[in-house]
């Protein structure tokens, strides 16, 4: 079925039980920022409507409350970048430790002790966030790949089933940009656009294993996530009560952020060890292989700005590191 081990992997989230309360604190505190946020902007609005027409004010409450989501919602698009950088980041760099069997350094903190590493491999926050987001365009590029050799086979349902396939595999790959970039901190190299450019080449190389992998996680995940949001269906009807106007929607957007944080927080770092390891696992002793290098300069404008970055980053070269080279 599949090649993770989950009692493995929970015991490696109990180790990093620091992170996961940080990672709580962190999504919790982003979901009830939505809550306030879109609560003041429905008071608001409510009390503009009244001074307007009668009747006016659930719709002024509720027009208020989209623009305190949205406004919330934008904050949250340009904080991306720093939640990577402070929140994921560090976690994966903890777990790569622990998988690897080392220690680690006593007498300071694990959240302090990750963000150190993060900081030694990636200066900038926006070094780390380009690099994942050229390592999702790429993988994007790879799930069309899979898509087009189904679209090929002349079956009835065929076009249907490609695409529901494809829709399935984006959710699944979702979680292997962290995998990649679990591979550019364990490395240790000193180009991590390289280190990267390899890791993706090695993650084409395996993509049979790692998509199968990454299917089972992403119903695993979502499903525990689907009953989480049932859970939260009941404290968010609360919180939307409370809420001027007619906020009858207020009560699944909010369970759906609550479900959310659940899945940022707790599961998604589950879902990524589990690929951790089955990844490191699976590439130990391979080199990045030629033809797969070319297959994806090919089919990925992303992974052609990658490896221009990584001969850019070894000024001009076009050698790497050769401690990115081994896995």
């Amino acid at each position: 079925m599949w090649d993770f081990s989950i009692g493995k992997t929970l015991k490696l989230m109990m180790q990093t039980l620091p992170f996961l309360g940080f990672r709580l604190l962190v999504y919790f505190g982003v979901t009830l920022g939505y809550v306030l946020v879109t609560g003041m902007g429905a008071a608001v609005g409510y009390s503009l409507g009244s001074l307007g027409e009668p009747g006016t004010q659930p719709v002024t409450a509720v027009w208020g409350g989209i623009i305190g989501f949205g406004v919330f919602g934008i904050f949250m698009y340009w904080a991306r970048e720093y939640l990577l950088y402070l929140v994921k980041a560090g976690h994966i760099a903890i777990l790569v430790i622990l998988l690897d069997g080392k220690t680690l350094p006593q007498g300071t903190s694990q959240i302090s002790h990750g963000t150190r590493v993060i900081k030694a491999r990636f200066a900038q926050t926006s070094i780390l966030f380009a690099i994942d987001q050229l390592i999702k365009g790429v993988l994007r590029a790879l799930t069309g790949l899979v898509r087009g050799m189904l679209s090929i086979v002349s079956l009835p349902g065929a076009q249907q089933l490609s695409s529901i396939l494809h829709a399935f595999l984006r959710v699944a790959v979702g979680f292997v940009d962290e995998v990649i970039l679990a591979r550019t901190i364990r490395t240790e190299s000193t180009n991590p656009w390289g280190t990267a450019r390899d890791s993706l080449i090695l993650y084409g190389q395996n993509y049979k294993v790692m998509m199968k992998n990454a299917a089972w996680l992403a119903v695993m995940v979502y499903a525990f996530s689907f009953l989480v949001f049932l859970v939260m269906l009941a404290p968010a009807t609360l919180v939307v009560y409370w809420l001027p106007g007619a906020w009858s929607a207020g009560a699944f957007i909010f369970a759906l952020l609550f479900a959310w944080s659940i899945k940022a927080a707790l599961l998604e770092p589950f879902a990524i060890t589990c690929l951790m390891d089955v990844y490191f696992k699976t590439i130990e002793g391979q080199q990045p292989d030629q033809e797969w290098e070319a297959r994806m300069e090919q089919m990925s404008g992303k992974f052609r700005k990658l490896k221009d970055r990584a001969r850019d980053a070894m000024g001009g070269s076009g050698s790497d590191d050769k401690a990115a080279q081994t896995a």
